[in-house]
């Protein structure tokens, strides 16, 4: 295919897609207002086709690229795609037990959490053979205190790893100060939180380690794909190897040779001169993500400032709208925090005269999407009875959460008319006038 020939394609593909995404006017109970869902425009549509057409059906040269550009874009030396953002936090969590680390963590080795949270935000924990310390959070932030986590801290603790809940920062500032005075790894789980910010600074910047995720909900999206990203060059290399199969070799796919000594090494018990390329030195995976993915992400993250702007703008709306209203709990920033809000979610209170599954069943009726506080209190899930932790103070807010937590969208699809409505809907329930 000749240049010009790819130019009139791509042309058409543009031209299509302008065709297909006609507006449709929001209709009041028919039109579905989604909870969460990506943004995608004419660009994107040219961006998965052109990398389509040129076959770059693995990791390449869009893949290097966002990498480049994402860690700069977040302050970090080193951003690794991978599949999701649950392989971002399965590959952060165990990057921090190589050998390789003098002060690794090792089996048995406690780690700080919430109990009201994802799970793949704890998963890893189980999965990598350590023990999770459980502490509530509060309401209103919906993220934990430095004070329950300080509170946690004992002699096998080793790292804290902790999500901001819903794009709202946690005093990380103050999190990743106390981690340094007990020697512990900091792990900013910050799917929902790209575009936030704490005292001004990104978050994902505090920790050793931070995670994204791309899956079509979040704040960018390249259909499926995670990110892990650090600032520290040695954990950065065996984040990359345990994404890719644990081999010690660092060379791109499809290249071989780049340290100039591919079969001079001698590792292990191996015979000396083992190819380099089938060397590992971890147990990892094969966690990469495509080019296609990466073609995708690199036109979404020229809109991140777009995105984070109207998730801000959206979030305040509701917010402003449902001021006063009774029997309902709302959020609040944490004080210092600019987030870039993942969704507005509300506490119906304990004492309110209605349920939240009237709530919800009252919402959805009215084809407005509703999502709960993921998976509550991981403890009381069925996949987590029995698990080997530990808890530290009670967890009356997680149970609160798990209750009466919901929460609806502020995503940049979403329109002031369609905002109003669902502020006006949630309203009439709570004022007995449904």
């Amino acid at each position: 295919m000749t240049d010009d020939q790819k130019a009139l394609l791509l042309e058409g593909v543009r031209k299509y897609h302008q065709e297909v995404q006609t507006d449709r006017p929001f209709i009041p109970g028919e039109t579905e207002i989604w909870p969460s869902g990506a943004y995608l425009d004419a660009d994107d549509r040219v961006a998965l086709v052109e990398a389509a057409l040129d076959m770059r059906i693995a990791a390449g040269a869009s893949s290097t690229r966002f990498e480049s550009e994402f860690a700069r874009r977040m302050k970090r030396r080193k951003a690794h795609l991978v599949n999701s953002g649950s392989s971002a936090n399965l590959v952060a969590v165990t990057a921090l037990t190589s050998p390789q680390l003098e002060d690794r963590l090792r089996p048995g080795d406690e780690v700080v959490t919430v109990a009201a949270g994802f799970p793949t935000t704890v998963n890893p924990i189980l999965q990598n053979n350590l023990k999770p310390v459980f502490v509530d959070v509060d309401l209103r932030t919906y993220n934990t205190s430095v004070e329950r986590v300080a509170a946690a801290i004992g002699p096998k603790t080793k790292a804290i790893v902790l999500a901001h809940t819903l794009g709202n920062p946690y005093a990380v500032a103050e999190m990743a100060q106390l981690a340094e005075a007990h020697d512990l790894w900091l792990i900013e789980d910050n799917c929902d939180a790209v575009g936030s910010t704490y005292r001004g600074e990104p978050t994902g910047t505090f920790g050793d380690l931070s995670t994204v995720s791309f899956y079509p909900a979040h704040h960018l999206t390249m259909g499926e794909g995670g990110c892990v990203l650090t600032s520290n060059l040695k954990v950065a290399k065996i984040v990359e190897s345990v994404r890719d199969w644990g081999r010690d070799c660092w060379c791109l796919p499809g290249k071989h040779n780049t340290c100039m000594k591919r079969f001079e090494y001698q590792l292990g018990s191996l015979p000396a001169g083992y190819d380099h390329k089938y060397t590992y030195s971890h147990i990892g995976y094969n966690l990469k993500t495509t080019d296609l993915q990466a073609a995708l992400g690199l036109t979404q993250l020229a809109k991140l400032d777009m995105f984070t702007a109207a998730r801000k703008r959206n979030w305040l709306r509701l917010r402003e709208q449902l001021e006063g209203v009774p029997h309902l709990i709302l959020p609040e920033p944490t004080p210092d925090s600019d987030p870039s809000w993942f969704g507005f979610v509300i506490t119906i209170d304990p004492k309110a005269p209605f349920k939240r599954t009237q709530m919800i069943e009252h919402l959805e009726n009215r084809k407005i999407g509703t999502r709960l506080l993921f998976g509550g209190n991981l403890l009381r899930q069925p996949a987590y009875q029995g698990i080997d932790c530990r808890v530290v103070g009670d967890l009356t807010n997680s149970d609160i959460i798990t209750e009466q937590t919901f929460w609806v969208g502020v995503y940049p699809a979403l329109t002031d008319e369609m905002l109003s409505y669902v502020a006006d809907s949630i309203r009439l329930l709570a004022t007995g006038k449904a």
